[in-house]
């Protein structure tokens, strides 16, 4: 099943390199220079643990080295990129600040240029940049901003299946904009499409790409409640479930006033002696 996110942004997408005056190509052909440009969505694969890249200090390290404790939230951008990188990373940021999670507590943010001549230098003023947006204790140590060469990013935008074209001409590159939550093991578990996300979808998303560890015990009711569509990126309500338990509710509060009233009885009853 293939999403393509890149026919939903087309316009904003070759923003980055398009000029005005050319005659859009049919609904359901993508523009030229777009053909290889979009989201395939790989549920369940996992993300490479050996891949090198560079955190934003400079440090080597491991995409293996973020994994086994937290879910977390992969999002792939270019620090340099004109338009649409920044418009993810502000509708991320944004959608972070509503949750009752915290960024380096129950999940992690790992934000990855696949642009290989990006530096550390440039990742370290972006990672700046967002956290002071996002203004909580703590979130320097769980939102990392990296770079690396070529072969790591083609093999991580290739588990991904995100796609992307570099043109030369413009020195852009025209992409799709989504970001994925993945378990702590670093498999993917869901996509989100666009520039800018639900709170309760991520929160509901990361609930689940815990295996419940993290959330309260409404989050639980919700995900009971709540299905993710892998189709729109969204949670949606079943209704079925919702009329199960709205029921159950029906029957427990009905239960709990019969046994009330038979527990009062008519014996309770308070008796105003009688004069004479």
């Amino acid at each position: 099943m293939v999403a393509i996110a890149a026919l939903l942004l087309s316009g904003s997408l070759w923003g980055q390199g398009m000029t005005k005056g050319i005659m859009a190509p049919p609904s359901n052909v993508k523009p030229i220079g777009l053909k290889h440009v979009g989201i395939e969505q790989h549920l369940g694969e996992q993300i490479p643990a050996d891949l090198m890249f560079r955190d934003e200090t400079g440090k080597a390290v491991r995409l293996g080295d973020y994994f086994g404790k937290k879910p977390m939230i992969l999002n792939l951008v270019y620090y340099q990129c004109p338009m649409l990188c920044g418009e993810v990373l502000t509708g991320l940021e944004s959608a972070l600040r509503p949750l009752k999670f915290d960024v380096g507590n129950q999940f992690d943010v790992l934000t990855v240029s696949f642009n290989p001549n990006e530096t550390p230098e440039l990742a370290a003023q972006k990672k700046a940049e967002y956290l002071k947006r996002y203004k909580r204790a703590g979130a320097d140590a769980g939102w990392h901003f990296l770079t690396g060469p070529e072969p790591s990013i083609e093999a991580l935008t290739n588990a991904a299946g995100f796609q992307y074209e570099y043109d030369a001409k413009t020195q852009q590159f025209a992409h799709a904009t989504a970001i994925m939550i993945l378990t702590p093991s670093g498999k993917i578990a869901q996509y989100y499409y666009g520039v800018e996300f639900a709170p309760k979808d991520l929160q509901l998303g990361l609930v689940e790409a815990s295996g419940n560890k993290i959330g309260s015990p409404l989050d639980q009711m919700l995900l009971y409640c709540y299905h993710y569509d892998p189709d729109t990126g969204k949670y949606g309500a079943i209704i079925s479930r919702i009329l199960k338990i709205s029921g159950l509710a029906t029957i427990l509060v009905l239960g709990a006033f019969v046994g009330l009233m038979m527990k009062l009885g008519p014996g309770t009853r308070k008796t105003t002696p009688r004069t004479t």
